[in-house]
């Protein structure tokens, strides 16, 4: 009996270490670094250094916060249009990372088995590549004279592009939405791929057999069967593309122009230009939040959804 409770309590000090590891580094590499930011932001700076929000003076504990930053935020049309404009593009990419990846995952999945990991592999090769040279080589590609640059003017393509106003002028592809979009696709597109394929990879192929005998085109049994149980798959690849697009800095500096000025962009000028550094803090507080408080919304919603099914 005493073993069998020793080894009761050794499961349950083992599954407080499991739960508990993720959340320690969550507590170190997020949200430590999370709150230096936040004290930054709402810091006095002098020079180079920042004043301390507490202070411990003739006994009494003093808070000093500044506001000053984020009331700047929202006075400023700057910041409200880069938001809007981070969130636009990251929105089209992952969009567009859908409807790209699906297809390849589903091909992935219903591939022999023997196929599977070297088309697994395609996928992961752009990865053994500097993501800096990749970004230059599409530099390159869409440039004058570049190969793809070509084949677009020769399709005809730069007409609908300038139709659609992603491109300043026919045959000019670089510093426009559309090379930013190019490159930001490309780049996040196996971000989208591979939580697709370990999603569907796993699905049931008895469900879609049983659809067909009760008379179900195969297009309905997809739209039916396979869609609604990828969506797991689904959410998670749109916020692996959309969560690091939103603060993408590279891509929109090599590909993007004028145009396509985006919240990386500000926070880079703010840092290193402006040496500005409470701003910069305030930026990347605001675009944090911007990102973690849908999420945890909807985390909080796909839980309670969960629990009603049950």
């Amino acid at each position: 009996m005493k073993a069998l409770r020793r080894f009761a309590a050794w499961l349950v000090r083992g599954r407080t270490a499991v739960i508990g590891l993720p959340y320690l580094w969550l507590l170190v590499f997020f949200l430590l670094p999370f709150l230096i930011v936040l004290k930054i932001s709402v810091s006095e700076m002098e020079g180079v250094v920042f004043k301390d929000v507490l202070t411990l003076k003739e006994g009494v504990l003093a808070l000093t916060v500044k506001l000053s930053n984020y009331v700047f935020i929202t006075e400023d049309d700057l910041y409200f249009k880069t938001y809007l404009s981070s969130i636009k593009y990251a929105a089209v990419t992952t969009v567009l990372c859908l409807l790209i990846g699906y297809p390849f995952a589903y091909f992935m999945a219903r591939a022999k088995a023997t196929l599977q990991p070297a088309l697994l592999m395609l996928v992961m090769l752009p990865f053994w590549t500097s993501f800096l040279l990749r970004v230059y080589a599409w530099k390159g590609l869409l440039t004058e004279n570049g190969w793809v640059s070509d084949l677009l003017i020769a399709l005809r393509l730069d007409h609908v592009l300038l139709a659609m106003g992603v491109i300043p002028a026919l045959g000019k592809f670089m510093n426009s939405p559309f090379s930013l979009v190019v490159g930001m696709v490309y780049t996040y597109l196996p971000f989208m791929i591979l939580p697709l394929y370990g999603n569907l990879a796993k699905l049931d192929l008895r469900l879609l057999e049983a659809a067909a005998d009760l008379g179900a085109t195969p297009w309905t049994a997809f739209w039916k069967i396979t869609v609604p149980l990828s969506k797991a798959g689904i959410i998670a690849g749109a916020m692996l593309v959309f969560i690091p697009c939103i603060g993408e800095f590279v891509i929109p500096e090599l590909l993007g122009g004028p145009q396509t000025l985006m919240i990386g962009r500000v926070l880079w000028d703010e840092f290193f230009s402006n040496n500005d550094w409470p701003m910069a803090s305030s930026v990347a507080v605001v675009m944090i939040l911007l990102i973690i408080v849908p999420l945890a919304i909807f985390n909080r919603y796909q839980a309670q959804a969960q629990e009603a099914r049950r």
